[in-house]
């Protein structure tokens, strides 16, 4: 299958050497990785065109969906999550742990308040309380799974949607 590969790990100082090192990684479970440093665009827009075709292109899409930047993930990756689930595409999400949202959310904001409605962030903002790892919009329609590159590589389905 081709894989795209999703996440702030492109933002890495040593980002040439994961894509290589991913790369080798989805060729030995049999896969050929898409990567959004594979485009030669420079600007903005180019860049977005590059990295829809290869969404568009690929079989499925593994998404490193862990914090950045923050107590949510990457919301380029975020969105590039819709736009392959719109398409049909299956999605692997993974993340270092299976801590709820709300627990995330008091480790990077600080304590949660309550009233009749439920859980309240510092700015009185509600907080889901479903226990999930991360909003609902991503973790119900992927398939979120705990550990790294190679958990997510183990948990794709056999064929790709419609094979």
């Amino acid at each position: 299958m081709k894989l795209y590969l999703a996440g702030p790990d492109v933002f890495r100082t040593d980002a040439r050497e994961w894509a290589a090192a991913a790369r080798a990684l989805c060729q030995l479970f049999g896969h050929d990785a898409l990567v959004p440093l594979d485009s030669d665009a420079h600007d903005a827009a180019g860049i977005y065109t590059a990295n829809i075709a290869m969404i568009r292109a690929a079989d499925a899409v593994l998404a490193n969906l862990a914090e950045f930047r923050g107590a949510e993930p990457d919301s380029g990756t975020a969105f590039e999550v819709g736009f392959a689930i719109a398409l049909g595409k299956p999605v692997i999400g993974y993340l270092p742990t299976n801590e709820p949202l709300a627990d995330r959310i008091t480790r990077h904001c600080g304590p949660l308040t309550q009233d009749d409605g439920g859980l309240l962030d510092g700015s009185g903002l509600r907080v889901e309380q479903f226990g999930l790892p991360l909003n609902l919009m991503l973790a119900v329609p992927a398939r979120i799974v705990v550990g790294d590159l190679s958990v997510a590589l183990g948990a794709l389905p056999r064929q790709p949607a419609g094979g």
